[in-house]
């Protein structure tokens, strides 16, 4: 069911920017839409290394629905907010300084 609405929530971002570029025929905003979409989507997947610390990862969703939303605030008003799109880095980063500190737990010996 999640899978679904995920995929759902992407085709419908595709619409909309497909959507803006037919009305405004703004070729910058069209890449610049599909770029961050692109990177939005790659969080999402690189976020994943977070699941073995939940609070962290918890953390991290939310970020990706607020980075989502960041998007939609680009497409609707035209207003690039960088530092909400790109936010789910600072889980990725605060679980990959935590693993650096204290280790993952899966040494051997």
């Amino acid at each position: 069911m999640m899978k679904a609405l995920i995929i759902l929530a992407v085709l419908a971002t595709l619409g909309l920017i497909a959507f803006q570029y037919h009305r405004n025929k703004n070729i910058k905003k069209l890449f610049t839409a599909l770029l961050t979409l692109g990177i939005i989507l790659s969080l999402a997947v690189a976020g994943n290394v977070t699941r073995p610390v939940m609070p962290i990862y918890l953390a991290h969703l939310i970020l990706m629905i607020i980075s989502w939303g960041g998007l939609i605030l680009y497409l609707v008003r035209e207003k690039y907010v960088g530092w909400i799109i790109f936010s789910p880095l600072v889980t990725i980063g605060l679980f990959l300084l935590l693993e650096w500190l204290t280790g993952s737990g899966h040494e051997v010996g």
